[in-house]
């Protein structure tokens, strides 16, 4: 299940290590280049609203079967398509059903015992997070070897292997739910209003992803250009730095388990906004890049573990709806983290990047510290 959902959210990914590359194939600009991955995120926020939610409704093998090959698809025309307005439709269609990740990691919440569920979320999220960061990695090398459309033909055969792994390996499983489609998603609406604990989830969780996603969106803008220069293999490279947050995420899912959400939630919020600062030195040092990178990996995947351990606690029997309104807002704010990313890259270089990512480093800091303040003794 871990290396599906890596599989199945590189998709969204493989773009950022080749904005240049893609851009200049077909003559975008940067701020439309950077477009791509916002496009990817919003398509993946749309399938967290309408699609997540058949989780608690449809048997999970099959609707995660017919997903990953129509994700598949998508890839595959994303490698082909020569028109930028039919490649952006394509990486909005990959985006939307790439969902099948966040259909894995309740299914995992599921099927774990009560006491081990921190650690296997964070098993499964490990695999998500070497998805992301590794598609950089992957998607750098093999566009030098054949170009950035080889990346998403290579893509598109892995993840009809990993259809074809889920229905051979994946067990079945009963509905949670016996009510219309439409209901379903009415009751989304119903849950965040009813659990105070998801809604500052779900604020906490986009602000550390849209801090991540600045990072990310522009990194490739900073290395391609002087003093660095590097090539997209090399720039992809630096995924391999961020591998650090999966750590993150296995050790946060066992401390969660031991009820320390509070402590995690106070250290990672300080440390995704302390991060930005050797980040900004970042622009001539390549040692301090590389430790700002793995602090705001460390922060954001400790966070987020310590988040889907507290909402998949609240109600087990809509955990594809939690998980629905959680990671709707979580890449909602990953989607404004990398438009505006883009513009703050082209309008104020490298230093208004970075003030654009401590300041949702800040307003997490400032959210969590706000909760605790107001509810000291309850436990979150």
């Amino acid at each position: 299940m871990a290396t599906v959902t890596g599989l199945a959210v590189a998709s969204n990914y493989y773009a950022q290590p080749l904005l240049h590359d893609i851009g200049h194939d077909l003559h975008l600009t940067v701020q439309q280049s950077g477009l791509i991955v916002t496009v990817a995120q919003l398509g993946y926020a749309l399938g967290l609203i309408f699609l997540l939610p058949l989780g608690d409704l449809l048997e999970r093998r099959r609707l995660l079967v017919v997903l990953t090959i129509l994700s598949a698809a998508g890839l595959a025309c994303v490698a082909v398509l020569r028109v930028p307005a039919g490649l952006f439709a394509a990486v909005g269609v990959v985006g939307v059903v790439s969902v099948v990740a966040q259909i894995l990691v309740p299914y995992a919440a599921t099927l774990a015992a009560p006491g081990e569920r921190g650690r296997t979320v964070g098993l499964v999220m490990s695999g998500l997070l070497l998805g992301i960061l590794l598609a950089r990695t992957a998607a750098g090398y093999l566009a030098e070897l054949g170009g950035w459309r080889t990346v998403y033909a290579v893509a598109a055969v892995l993840l009809l292997a990993a259809a074809a792994a889920l229905a051979r390996w994946l067990p079945r499983d009963r509905h949670s739910v016996s009510i219309g489609y439409p209901a379903l998603l009415r009751s989304v609406t119903r849950i965040i209003r009813d659990e105070p604990v998801l809604r500052v989830r779900m604020v906490l969780g986009a602000l550390s992803f849209g801090a991540f996603s600045v990072l990310w969106t522009s990194i490739a803008f900073l290395l391609s250009a002087p003093p660095y220069g590097y090539s997209a293999g090399t720039i992809g490279a630096f995924g391999l730095v961020g591998a650090a947050g999966a750590l993150a995420a296995s050790m946060a899912g066992r401390f969660a388990d031991r009820g320390r959400t509070g402590a995690l939630t106070g250290a990672t919020t300080v440390i995704l906004a302390l991060s930005w600062l050797p980040i900004l030195w970042g622009a001539t040092s390549l040692a301090a890049l590389i430790a700002g990178i793995v602090l705001l990996d460390l922060a954001a995947q400790g966070l987020h573990i310590t988040n889907q351990h507290l909402v998949y606690a609240l109600a087990p029997e809509a955990r594809s709806r939690l998980n629905s309104a959680y990671m709707t807002a979580y890449f909602a704010g990953g989607a404004a983290g990398s438009a505006l990313a883009s513009v703050a890259f082209a309008h104020f270089g490298w230093p208004g990047t970075c003030a654009l990512g401590g300041a949702f480093g800040l307003a997490a800091s400032a959210t969590a510290l706000a909760v605790r303040l107001v509810r000291p003794r309850q436990r979150r």
